[in-house]
Parts: structure tokens; sequence; C-alpha cells
């Protein structure tokens, strides 16, 4: 999911609609209250983020993104008028992975998009680590306080999505889609078998677990 912060109307819905149209599925939002409001329910894999912004602009939302740990490791680009090299430079500085100047065309736009989601994949392949709990993603372990917990590939994938989105509630629909897949046929009930059973493997650690009733579950504040 992408995620466009864009108050001209006629940019945001032509950057949406091309997107959309290429794959990249795309939300947009026109301040950012609503782009916050879906920040809580589901984190994007990529932000573009326009800079001249009614009441809280894009460098003043880059900044709460970079500040928050659940949001930190998003990749921002930012789109904006602004062509000096100072506002490049206060952009980049600011956290921004990347910039592009209006206007700009819609194939370049998708390049760079593209180029910014591959170079996250090869990233994200990484150990998540939250408190003495790590998963090394590359290589399907799991260690708690240093030891190895053995785990079946659902619940290995089940507990680095959490992790993943440290700090946001992941619904029951929601982990569905991602681990077991769209086509998937079984109940939500599947999800919390597995959240019995990963607590129970992961010793002390299955405390970090936390379940929200009647939303979902997550790790982390």
């Amino acid at each position: 999911m992408i995620y466009l912060v864009e108050d001209d109307n006629s940019i945001r819905d032509l950057v949406e609609y091309t997107l959309n149209n290429s794959n990249l599925e795309t939300r947009s939002f026109e301040s950012s209250e609503p782009f916050w409001q879906a920040m809580r329910q589901e984190i994007p894999s990529l932000v573009l983020l326009d800079i001249m912004l009614p009441g809280e602009d894009g460098l003043q939302i880059l900044k709460r993104i970079r500040e928050k740990a659940a949001y930190s490791n998003i990749p921002v680009i930012m789109l904006t008028a602004r062509t000096t090299e100072y506002d490049r430079v206060v952009g980049l500085d600011s956290g921004a992975d990347d910039y592009i100047s209006k206007p700009f065309s819609m194939v370049e736009l998708i390049s760079r998009v593209k180029a910014m989601l591959r170079r996250m994949e090869r990233i994200e392949h990484r150990v998540i680590e939250y408190k003495d709990l790590s998963v090394d993603a590359d290589n399907y372990k799991v260690m708690v306080a240093g030891e190895e917990v053995s785990l079946t590939l659902k619940e290995f994938e089940l507990l680095k999505l959490l992790l993943k989105h440290r700090g946001t509630v992941l619904t029951r629909d929601r982990i569905i889609e991602t681990v077991w897949g769209y086509e998937f046929g079984g109940e939500t009930r599947t999800v919390d078998v597995h959240i019995r059973t990963l607590r129970i493997k992961l010793g002390t650690a299955g405390a970090y677990i936390e379940t929200v009733r009647g939303i979902g579950y997550r790790i982390g504040d």
C-alpha cells in the first residue's frame, strides 16, 4: 500500500489513478488528519508527501514519521514545487528518502516509486528485534533471550508480521490476508489458534503479543 498526501485535487487524482493502474495500490489524502487516521489502521510500504499542505505541512509530517518507532523505517518521497537546492537539502536532511520536483512525468514517478520499493525489499531482509526477541528474516531463525525457538512457517510469518508493524493493531482479517493469502477459505479463528501456540513456544516472550479485544493483535506500544 502506498499513501499519497497532496492537497492539489488534480495532481492527487492523477497520481492515485496512475499508480493504481500500474498495480501499485494507492490511497490519497488531502491533508494530515485523514492520513494519520489511516496510518493507525495500516502502515504503508511507501509515502508520497507534498511539502506545501494546509495545516501540518509535509516536513512536519515527515518529522513525526521519523520520530515514531513503528513508522520510522517507512520510505518517504517528497513531491514539491520547491526546486531550489536548499529546499531539496532541507527535505533530505529531514529524513526524506527521495525528492521529486513538480512538474514531473508519471513515467518518472512510477520508476522512482518502483526503485524505492525494490530497495526496501532488499533492506527488509534483516534481523527484527523487540526486547529479548529477535527474528532473522533471511535465515528463518527466532531467538528468545539468546535461545533459538522452533516455529512452523506460518507461525514464523505471523510473528514477523507483528514485529514488522510493531505498535500497530493488526486485525484478524488482515493477518489472514497477509500470512495465508486472499484465497484462504478458513475462519479467522485460525489466527487465534496460531497466536496461542506461538505464545506457548515463545515462552516469556509470548506475553509481548497483546490481544486487542474485538479487533486483533499487536506487539509493542
